[in-house]
């Protein structure tokens, strides 16, 4: 089975996390960013609800797909280690 893995890393002034090559939104802090990372591999994992996603890639431009909710990964949240406050993920 495929592993989805959320890295969580400084971008455009503030924090996101990533998944491959694409960013999520810029937070303001490094918790919110842990924060929205560990809930989006949660919800990465919720099996039986298909969804409509959204995402950006790595050239900038924003797509659309639908997810069928029997096809879900396992996830990890992943921190890069270079943020002020100390904290660590699991």
């Amino acid at each position: 089975m495929t592993k989805a893995r959320y890295e969580v890393v400084p971008h455009d002034g503030g924090w996101a996390y990533k998944s491959g090559d694409v960013f999520s939104e810029t937070f303001p802090s490094h918790d919110d960013a842990l924060e929205a990372a560990r809930i989006a591999a949660q919800e990465h994992q919720s099996a039986g609800k298909d969804a409509e996603i959204e995402y950006q890639d790595r050239t900038g431009h924003w797509h659309q797909e639908h997810a069928d909710g029997e096809d879900r990964p396992d996830t990890e949240v992943v921190d890069d280690g270079n943020h002020p406050t100390g904290h660590e993920t699991s």
